[in-house]
């Protein structure tokens, strides 16, 4: 792919001795978004594990920008310039909105338009709203918004985002929608783990399909949508 970004070659990777991704390759290009599909259970998490490197791959690479970090710890992938929205948002509860933000914050010398705290509070202003509340007593939609905004401060080359509309509200997960449009508008290139495949297909640019940690589907977003049967078979929904 050109201005390839990130990919992952030939990634096999184990709980244990449990196989949970096989030969799994992928790519992501400057600027685009890559949703990622599949059932529950079929790899999606543990993909983005591998990347952030909190299961180091038993075989294959991954590269951001064409240098390997498949064996490098999660904070120097961190510093390299891969951001995380967890699952479960996993926001630190006990510290304030803004505590959340500015323990995350990273500069980074080639963006041309980095993420402060002001930046995050225009994008989110219900946080700049709660600035001095505990993270932990914010609602569920104003976590994500957080999670994102933390994951934002790291001023990332890829953003990975598991499931950031898992849980919430039609209202909210519209947002994060609408969110997540003005990142890749920006230039922002995201790995999406989405089990809302309307909003994913709606968002992304390419789609790779997981089934039993193994990549099933990889192609543009035209291929997926409207063609029930594949989504039936791989995603259990039509």
């Amino acid at each position: 792919m050109a201005n390839e970004v990130l990919s992952l070659d030939g990634i096999d990777a184990f709980y244990g001795d449990s196989h949970v991704l096989h030969d799994v390759s992928l790519s992501l290009g400057a600027g685009r978004v890559l949703a990622l599909l599949g059932r529950n259970g079929a790899g999606k998490t543990t993909c983005m594990n591998a990347i952030i490197g909190w299961l180091p791959p038993r075989s294959g690479d991954i590269r951001l920008y064409g240098e390997s970090i498949a064996r490098l710890g999660p904070e120097t992938i961190a510093r390299r310039g891969v951001g995380l929205v967890p699952q479960g948002r996993r926001v630190f509860p006990t510290l304030s909105v803004r505590e959340n933000l500015i323990i995350a914050r990273q500069t980074r010398r080639e963006a041309t338009k980095p993420w402060t705290l002001e930046r995050v509070f225009e994008l989110f202003p219900r946080l700049s709203e709660r600035h001095k509340q505990a993270a932990g007593s914010l609602s569920g939609g104003e976590q994500q918004m957080l999670a994102i905004g933390r994951a934002l401060m790291g001023n990332p080359r890829v953003l990975l985002m598991d499931e950031p509309s898992e849980g919430l509200a039609p209202i909210i997960v519209a947002e994060v929608g609408r969110t997540i449009a003005r990142l890749k508008a920006e230039g922002q290139s995201i790995v999406l783990v989405e089990q809302n495949v309307k909003l994913a297909l709606d968002l992304a640019d390419e789609v790779a399909i997981l089934n039993t940690g193994r990549i099933v589907l990889r192609g543009g977003v035209a291929e997926v949508r409207g063609n029930d049967a594949l989504i039936a078979q791989h995603l259990g929904i039509v």
